[in-house]
């Protein structure tokens, strides 16, 4: 799930249950020219520790609130949070100092079952700032990885400017990832792979039956690489992808974040391609 849903809400202190949780901001790591990553630290009562996939509702104070992917959960309820700017709230949280603080609500929604890969080849499949979502699932995998066969990431980005925790990527190589990187348009400096993250699927599945793939990015990406991946023999049941639609309440209480049978907030946004596939050719009203 990427940033969706920008809206102003009301104050924190009409919330009742809803209220957020105080935490400040102990540390900003800008990613790209419009994303960045912060690391909070609870202030009074943190919320409970997410797993990977789940999402918070993060408040800028005086603007409104808006969904966002953990993207890591540290020692002392660290939590860590990768945004891009679009719209007034996520520009206030981007724009956030060490020590301004952020209101937090969850941690909601589904999981990526990470367990499901025990045993098995792991192929997480990114797109954009779909990597945020899918960094615990890779730092999981990466703190045990004795229990995988392979751990593969597949990454694509617009170009090699907008790659989201770049420094990352060759410390997971050396921690036992197989890491493949491809960019829509590279530049002079770039001497990797160009072209879309679907186009190194085929040569990363080795064995289909023995894979679970997670995937996360734009929705097109998601089916373009699920439909890659079903067609390379994995089972639509063993891809779990990241739906996103309009979320507002995090809590299964608005319907705003309605598909289909769906309350992402509370059903998702983490689900099977089996579920997923009928269902991702709704448009977001």
């Amino acid at each position: 799930m990427t940033v969706t849903g920008e809206h102003v809400t009301a104050p924190a202190s009409a919330l009742g249950p809803m209220q957020p949780s105080r935490y400040v901001v102990a540390a900003r790591q800008a990613e790209t020219h419009d994303t960045v990553t912060l690391m909070l630290r609870p202030v009074g009562d943190p919320i409970e520790p997410p797993r990977p996939g789940q999402f918070t509702m993060l408040y800028a104070y005086g603007v409104g609130e808006i969904p966002v992917s953990i993207s890591g959960f540290h020692r002392g309820q660290v939590l860590v949070q990768t945004i891009r700017a679009v719209g007034a709230v996520t520009r206030a949280l981007c724009a956030a100092a060490p020590g301004a603080m952020i209101g937090v609500r969850g941690p909601f929604g589904t999981d990526w079952q990470v367990h499901r890969a025990d045993g098995r080849d792991m192929l997480v499949v990114a797109g954009g700032i779909g990597l945020a979502p899918l960094r615990p699932v890779l730092l999981a995998a990466l703190a045990e990885r004795a229990r995988y066969d392979r751990v593969v990431l597949l990454v694509g980005a617009r170009s090699p400017g907008d790659l989201v925790f770049a420094r990352e990527l060759q410390t997971w190589r050396r921690r036992g990832a197989d890491v493949r990187v491809t960019v829509d348009h590279g530049n002079a400096d770039w001497h990797g792979q160009v072209g879309l993250v679907t186009r190194l699927i085929e040569g990363a599945v080795e064995d289909p039956a023995w894979t679970a793939a997670f995937v996360c990015g734009p929705e097109i990406m998601m089916r373009f690489s699920a439909e890659a991946l079903v067609n390379c023999g994995i089972a639509a049941e063993n891809i779990r992808v990241s739906l996103e639609r309009n979320m507002r309440c995090g809590a299964a209480l608005c319907g705003h974040c309605q598909l289909g049978p769906l309350l992402l907030c509370r059903d998702g946004p983490v689900v099977s391609y089996a579920e997923a596939a009928p269902l991702v050719a709704e448009k977001e009203l």
